[in-house]
C-alpha cells in the first residue's frame, strides 16, 4: 500500500535549496526518504513561484482546522462523561455513616428479621 505524506512548504523549500546549493537529487531523496521525481516536481514549482506565502498560510490554516476539530471532539467526549457521572451521582444513595463513634448506628434500609440479633 502506498503511503502519502504531506510535506510543509518550508520543508519543500529546504529540499529545493539543497538542490540549488549543488547537491544531487539522490542525497536529499535518500536522506529524507523521498522520490527523486517528487523533488523534481518541487523544483519545477519553486521556479514557477508556486511556493509563496499564501500557500503556506493555507497549509497553516488547514493544520489549525484539524487541531480544532480534534479538540472539539475531546471537549464533547469530556462533556458527555461529566453528564454521565453527574447522573450517576444524582441516582446514587448516600451511605449512612456515623459522624461520631458515640452516635447511634444507622438503621438498615430494610427490616431485620426478629430472630436476627
Amino acid at each position: 500500500m502506498a503511503r502519502h505524506r504531506n510535506h510543509s512548504i518550508k520543508f519543500k523549500r529546504q529540499i529545493v535549496q539543497e538542490y540549488f546549493s549543488g547537491e544531487s537529487l539522490h542525497g536529499p531523496a535518500k536522506r529524507y526518504d523521498i522520490a527523486r521525481n517528487l523533488i523534481r516536481v518541487w523544483i519545477h514549482k519553486y521556479e514557477e513561484d508556486a511556493f509563496d506565502d499564501d500557500i503556506e498560510a493555507v497549509d497553516l490554516i488547514q493544520e489549525y482546522e484539524v487541531r480544532i476539530a480534534a479538540l472539539e471532539r475531546l471537549v464533547g467526549k469530556q462533556a458527555l462523561e461529566l453528564e454521565f457521572l453527574k447522573g450517576g451521582l444524582k441516582n446514587a444513595q448516600r451511605p449512612k455513616t456515623r459522624l461520631h463513634p458515640s452516635s447511634p448506628a444507622p438503621r438498615p434500609a430494610f427490616p431485620l428479621p426478629k430472630d436476627a440479633g
